[in-house]
């Protein structure tokens, strides 16, 4: 039996389409309130509409949060692998208690079962965002060492303080492997994460940012996280990026993807500035902050991932990042047509 922590998101929900193919055994977690429709949706992009539906019922469901150990247990019952894709992504300061909660203590329960269940192997989603900082044009590869004098964002912060968990968790002998995804792209959810970039330039967008990092697409992460696991190799943790583009050149290939005309304007610092400053009057009176000091600093900050280590473990040959926009837009338009 696999179990899988947040199924019902981007990652989560092309895992489990990709395992059931495989002829896998799967239990998937999810809260109270989860879209369960949003994975059979995305496994719709993929299959015929009745294979969808087929594989969607072999799919085990079981209503637990990461944050609750006595669910969490029951979970675990008859488990060998565990995939952890569930986290909370949020760059907002007022969820900073919110993101630690989550990703850091909830990451630890995780980890403290598969020591309790002695499971087979455990496959961690983290982010590229808990590396540290590139110097000056220079590639981060999976050795760079975190500062924790630098200003982190509060998400950056809770993903670095769950792999500790997770090596934790090795150095107690749960089989390991960590993936770091750099920004994925991928179908199925237009209102949040990189599905907006659809969503907006579809409206027509304005502002681009000069900006570069890495970016990856979402079947390339889940084929990533299944060689490893199938894979002799543990204690070892993965950059995921396919290619290190602008947001700029993504906001392009996205427009032209879906027959829209390209974002002219570019967003400056001091726009941003201004922002964060009114709002920052805005607090006083109780408006909500969403531009932090931080905001505007990685807006304009470059960071190049290079992706070698798993190109040379295990042969890995990524998507190009223009190919994989060109089908997430191709599901967008039949969505929302």
């Amino acid at each position: 039996m696999i179990l899988v922590t947040g199924g019902t998101g981007l990652v989560g929900s092309h895992l489990l389409l990709n395992l059931l193919k495989a002829g896998k055994k799967i239990r998937a977690l999810h809260r109270k309130n989860s879209d369960l429709k949003a994975v059979e949706r995305v496994f719709k992009y993929y299959t015929s509409i009745e294979e969808a539906t087929s594989l969607f019922k072999k799919i085990e469901w079981f209503e637990a949060d990461i944050t609750n150990i006595p669910q969490l247990n029951k979970a675990f019952e008859n488990v060998a692998y565990v995939y952890h894709c569930a986290a909370l992504v949020s760059f907002n300061p007022t969820d900073d208690k919110e993101l630690r909660k989550i990703n850091i203590e909830g990451t630890a329960n995780i980890v403290n079962l598969c020591i309790a269940f002695n499971i087979k192997k455990l496959c961690y989603v983290s982010s590229v965002a808990a590396l540290g900082k590139s110097l000056k044009n220079k590639e981060i590869n999976e050795g760079s060492i975190w500062n924790p004098e630098e200003d982190h964002s509060d998400y950056a912060i809770s993903k670095y303080g769950a792999e500790i968990e997770i090596w934790r968790g090795t150095q107690e002998g749960v089989p390991t492997v960590i993936v770091k995804p750099g920004i994925i792209i991928g179908p199925g959810f237009w209102r949040e994460g990189t599905g907006q970039i659809f969503s907006k330039i579809n409206k027509g967008m304005k502002y681009h940012f000069p900006k570069t990092a890495g970016f990856v697409g979402v079947k390339d992460v889940v084929c990533a996280m299944q060689q490893l696991m199938e894979s002799e190799i543990k204690t070892e943790d993965y950059i995921l990026v396919s290619e290190n583009l602008s947001f700029k050149t993504v906001f392009d290939l996205t427009a032209t993807a879906l027959n829209k005309p390209t974002p002219k304007k570019e967003l400056k610092k001091w726009m941003l500035w201004m922002g964060w400053f009114f709002q920052k009057i805005g607090g006083f009176f109780g408006a909500k902050k969403s531009i932090t000091k931080n905001t505007v600093k990685t807006l304009f900050q470059d960071s190049f991932y290079t992706n070698q280590k798993i190109r040379q473990h295990i042969d890995f040959k990524f998507t190009p990042v223009k190919e994989v926009i060109i089908e997430t837009a191709k599901f967008y338009k039949k969505d929302n047509t």
